[in-house]
């Protein structure tokens, strides 16, 4: 029971990058529940995988397994990258992204979520949005609101990025908008739209591409590549 709590908190935590639960791309090498104490073990596709997306990861599965009501002690190890060490001694000292890394964090944890968050919500919004046009060619994107989406996953999932952006969710907003919520003009709506495919296939690019490292690197990984 405590151990499948566990593993659903874990469902929150994303790739940056891949956009993609940590649970679902088979990084969670281990997970075992001691009465209060959790204890986890990640790994990822290379041994040279950026560290602060490492560390991003390690950290929100820390954050997540400390707010459920029953932990009292949470140990997240970072297996197998070449910055183990310093990320594990920096998330067992809850140090902190600057803490740990010192000089070499390159910019705020804040700021780099933030980037990747905004990737999500382009990648989301396109694939949305392609997939009315396949139904509708005449579909005019500048005009559709959230409100013209279909239920399902799709819309779902949009919804959720643009939560987690601040952004307008009201049935009447518009879905093609920028990172702040504004709707592009029509004129805009083709350049707009590659670019967001752009971003969409690069994000399913790289999906499936660590998925195959990591089968490499880790035969026993469930991850289909």
């Amino acid at each position: 029971m405590l151990e499948r709590q566990a593993w659903r908190a874990l469902d929150a935590v994303l790739d940056p990058e891949l956009d993609e639960p940590i649970t679902e791309l088979d990084f969670v090498r281990s997970l075992e529940v001691d009465g209060g104490r959790v204890t986890v073990h990640l790994r990822l596709p290379t041994a040279f995988c950026s560290p602060n997306f490492a560390y991003l990861m390690a950290s929100d599965a820390k954050d997540v397994l400390s707010a459920l009501p029953w932990t009292e002690e949470v140990v997240v190890r970072l297996d197998d990258h070449h910055d183990s060490d310093l990320i594990n001694r920096g998330l067992a000292a809850d140090a902190g992204y600057r803490g740990t890394f010192g000089d070499e964090a390159e910019e705020s944890l804040d700021e780099l979520r933030l980037i990747f968050r905004r990737k999500a919500h382009t990648a989301a919004m396109e694939r949305s949005l392609t997939a009315l046009i396949r139904q509708d060619p005449e579909l005019r994107p500048h005009e559709t609101t959230l409100g013209d989406l279909p239920a399902g996953p799709a819309t779902d999932a949009l919804l959720r990025r643009r939560e987690a952006l601040g952004l307008n969710t009201d049935p009447a907003a518009k879905v093609l908008v920028d990172e702040h919520g504004n709707p592009y003009p029509a004129e805009e709506t083709p350049v707009r739209l590659r670019f967001a495919r752009s971003v969409r296939i690069s994000i399913e690019g790289n999906a499936h591409f660590c998925r195959g490292l990591l089968k490499t690197r880790y035969p026993e990984a469930k991850a289909n590549a």
